[in-house]
């Protein structure tokens, strides 16, 4: 039997966790304005002469305001200069007044109004009438258009150029944070692998999961779960009618938690029993790519000769070539941060050269549809001189958590 897999109950498992959040700080309210001006300086730069950004993760990473976006406009407006400006609902005004921590004028629409010329109006207030408007390239499409046709006096541009390239670099807080996050989630991997038995459903193992997120710390328990045996590990994301665990089978599960907001993604591989001569195979290949990325992941290197990395070790030992399977049918990784999936990726296409506090899973996964697959997830950030692990990669097939 691996090592770590099984023996436990559920209840003896969970009891092994206890909250890890103690010393946890969340972010200032210094680094939100500091945030903005850094947004404000490349609007500058760019000649941009508002950004728009909408409920969601930008409008909180540079207010702090948490507002989850629906079928009405919220949302804010940074100018060149000074605080931002808020446009919401008339109703919602002193609701949304609770969520500020950045002070800042808000704007109010009635019902049966449009809200889509606002934005123009407070720039015509600060007597800016023409021009170029970034908007939050996660603003949806009937805002961004409503926008556009009441206001066709401004040029429109993606906002990614400001509000991906601040938030790709996190800042000591925030790595802080995400360390955290991750080290709860590697923990709660480490129970989860104590509990499995034969028979146990994806439906049983996902609760745990849920209830030791929560016991480490993890206010809304798990943020994902993705969890696979045998056959069904062949496939990334999943199947439609998960099989329960049997001997013998590959586990993959690839779960996370937030934790002010941040968020950890990590995946584990393991044998529930003795592997297979194959499954050996195919998890040290695995390992090896995964490793082979992380060495590549030096500054100024391009993230998509990271991929390319991982590939070249994969096609070494037989898999592939490029996205052919059996081999990696996707990325090496993604950036991570208050979204799950964020800039910049590695992918083989992807220019953007590796900085100082950019931020990456590492998981090229092996899939042999239709047989098993093997993921193995930790993630890196980028210091002045290379690459440092959040957790610790898994040690072996034998002895997955070490």
């Amino acid at each position: 039997m691996t090592k770590g897999v099984g023996g436990k109950s559920f209840e003896e498992a969970l009891s092994s966790l206890s909250d890890m959040t103690a010393g946890v700080k969340p972010i200032a309210k210094d680094e939100f304005q500091i945030r903005i001006e850094t947004a404000q300086r490349l609007m500058a730069e760019q000649n941009i002469s508002a950004l728009y950004l909408h409920a969601g993760t930008s409008l909180y990473y540079f207010t702090g305001m948490r507002w989850h976006g629906s079928e009405r406009m919220v949302g804010a407006m940074l100018l060149p200069s000074g605080a931002p400006i808020f446009i919401a609902p008339a109703f919602e005004k002193g609701t949304l007044e609770q969520f500020m921590l950045i002070n800042g004028e808000v704007v109010t629409w009635q019902e049966h109004e449009s809200p889509y010329g606002l934005p123009a109006k407070i720039l015509a207030e600060a007597e800016i009438f023409s021009g170029t408007i970034g908007l939050d390239e996660a603003t949806p499409f009937f805002v961004s258009n409503g926008i556009a046709l009441a206001s066709p006096d401004f040029n429109y541009v993606n906002g990614a150029s400001i509000t991906a390239a601040c938030r790709m670099i996190k800042s000591e807080s925030e790595l802080a944070l995400m360390t955290r996050a991750k080290e709860m989630t590697l923990a709660v991997h480490k129970a989860t692998a104590s509990m499995l038995c034969a028979g146990i459903t994806t439906e049983d193992v996902g609760q745990f999961i849920d209830a030791a997120h929560r016991k480490v710390g993890a206010p809304k328990g798990s943020y994902f779960k993705i969890i696979l045996f045998g056959a069904d590990s062949s496939y990334p994301h999943g199947v439609k009618t998960p099989k329960p665990l049997e001997e013998g089978d590959m586990v993959l599960i690839d779960t996370g938690c937030q934790l002010h907001d941040y968020i950890s993604d990590i995946t584990r591989s393991y044998v529930f029993g003795t592997p297979s001569e194959k499954q050996r195979e195919v998890w040290e290949a695995e390992k090896a790519a995964q490793a082979k990325a992380f060495e590549a992941a030096q500054i100024g290197v391009r993230c998509g000769d990271v991929d390319l990395a991982a590939r070249k070790e994969l096609e070494a030992r037989g898999f592939g070539p490029g996205y052919k399977t059996p081999g990696l049918p996707h990325r090496t990784g993604h950036g991570i941060g208050l979204d799950i999936h964020e800039w910049p990726y590695l992918n083989w296409g992807d220019d953007t050269k590796l900085k100082p506090g950019m931020c990456f899973s590492n998981e090229p996964m092996i899939c042999l549809y239709g047989e098993f697959g093997v993921r193995l997830e930790d993630h890196f950030y980028m210091a002045s001189d290379g690459p440092i692990w959040f957790t610790t990669p898994s040690k072996s097939i034998d002895d997955p958590f070490g």
